[in-house]
């Protein structure tokens, strides 16, 4: 590396006795400068700037001779400038090494720049299709200018029945489900009992899972108490025909309805949960036309379902404390109805001690390992078949509480419908609605 010092200091000390030395010298640095790089008494504009670019050339091709490297041509007179930004005028993408243009390594596929992101977006849904509820499916061949016979469809006729439930789901059915997971529109009377909140630095709206919910009218939805009780109807709105709260591409919408008035019967325990039953009526009714939103039948004052097996369904935790986590997908599980004596019994050997008494305003279902309600599924329905009419589903309780969540022997706990049927039909009456005209059997 010395001898490269060296041979540069020298050959700036020659260049320096080779310069001009027409003008007497004054000595200083400064004076030396101007006289070797021509700056000293130079015009200033055109000239001057003819001078310097000549000085750089020499010197580029003083340097070149010494390192035995070929002096660039973009500093030559009449060199080729385009390899760079800003040549020519301009700053251009593509003018970069002779046509090609440095990118990230992943934007170059086969040489090129990629111009719609293959391989770079990230995919959201894995599979042919965008979403999961599409497939991909090879078109029919069709003959150019042939008329393509559209099917007539048919207008959805409203039902007016209540209690059909659609066990193989509504357009399409889930196979190979393994937590659980109800058909979409299985339950069509259930719904999800939501509250506006403002959230976020920007207090955008935000709809919180409150609880669940039954649609016995299209303006009236039964849920349990504990879950409205001293809620300003203005803060809820109601949720029917939902099913994956992650999604809006489901085959038939959601529909969303604001909550008129809050009721909840008026020998409600705040602590027991004694009489836990709440009616939401809604400002406007929902729209029956669509398979996946129905009304559930209420059971007569003196109707009994001990020992039928009936399905409870929601969106609560799937185990219960701090491991469990909330439902995406609607869920169900099938759970036989207890006798309120073998229940309390059976409740008694948990912390409740063996002088718990039930509530006759209560009905239990469960008692099986690993299937139950838990928290979250508060005020969604417990439905049973039809006892005259299997294919028709009646409901018979409100999840309310339990100790645990599918703890074995223990079964959960709900407000029992037959017994505040009678309350129901005050309510609706006193509302200015008729229970009859969708709970025809």
């Amino acid at each position: 590396m010395s001898w490269m010092i060296g041979a540069l200091s020298a050959l700036l000390i020659t260049s320096c006795l080779a310069a001009p030395q027409d003008k007497p010298a004054k000595g200083s640095l400064e004076d030396l400068i101007k006289d070797v790089f021509q700056t000293g008494n130079s015009p200033s504009g055109e000239a001057q700037r003819q001078n310097v670019e000549t000085t750089t050339q020499n010197l580029d091709y003083i340097i070149s001779q010494v390192f035995n490297q070929p002096p660039s041509n973009n500093n030559l007179p009449g060199g080729d400038r385009t390899g760079f930004p800003g040549a020519n005028g301009g700053n251009f993408p593509g003018a970069e090494r002779g046509g090609c243009e440095c990118v990230p390594y992943y934007q170059c596929q086969n040489g090129s720049i990629t111009e719609n992101g293959a391989g770079i977006i990230d995919i959201r849904v894995q599979g042919g299709c965008d979403d999961y509820l599409e497939v991909c499916c090879t078109p029919p061949n069709l003959i150019p200018g042939q008329d393509v016979n559209i099917p007539t469809v048919r207008p959805p006729l409203e039902r007016k029945s209540c209690g059909q439930r659609n066990p193989d789901g509504v357009g399409f059915r889930i196979t190979g489900a393994k937590d659980n997971e109800a058909q979409f529109g299985e339950f069509p009377w259930m719904v999800a009992v939501l509250k506006e909140d403002d959230v976020g630095n920007n207090g955008e709206p935000l709809n919180v899972y409150q609880c669940g919910g039954a649609l016995i009218h299209p303006k009236i939805v039964l849920t349990a108490a504990h879950c409205v009780f001293d809620k300003n109807p203005s803060i809820l709105k109601i949720r029917a025909g939902e099913w994956d709260t992650q999604t809006k591409n489901e085959v038939l919408p959601h529909q969303d309805r604001l909550v008129k008035s809050v009721i909840t019967h008026e020998q409600y325990h705040k602590g027991a949960l004694y009489y836990d039953f709440g009616l939401l009526i809604l400002v406007d009714p929902v729209d029956l036309n669509n398979e996946n939103v129905g009304i559930v039948c209420l059971p007569e004052p003196t109707d009994n379902f001990d020992y039928s097996r009936c399905f409870a369904s929601g969106w609560g935790k799937d185990i219960f404390g701090k491991e469990g986590h909330y439902q995406v997908i609607l869920k169900r599980v099938e759970l036989p109805i207890v006798p309120n004596d073998q229940c309390q019994n059976a409740l008694r050997t948990t912390r409740l001690g063996k002088y718990f008494q039930l509530h006759s305003s209560f009905i239990c279902a469960g008692g099986e390992a690993g299937k139950d309600t838990c928290k979250g599924d508060g005020g969604s329905p417990l439905v049973c078949p039809m006892k005259r009419n299997p294919s028709k589903y009646v409901q018979a309780g409100i999840v309310a509480w339990g100790i645990g969540c599918g703890e074995n022997h223990v079964p959960g706990v709900y407000a029992n419908i037959a017994t505040g049927r009678s309350w129901i039909n005050k309510q609706a009456q006193y509302a200015g609605i008729n229970l009859n005209e969708y709970q025809s059997i």
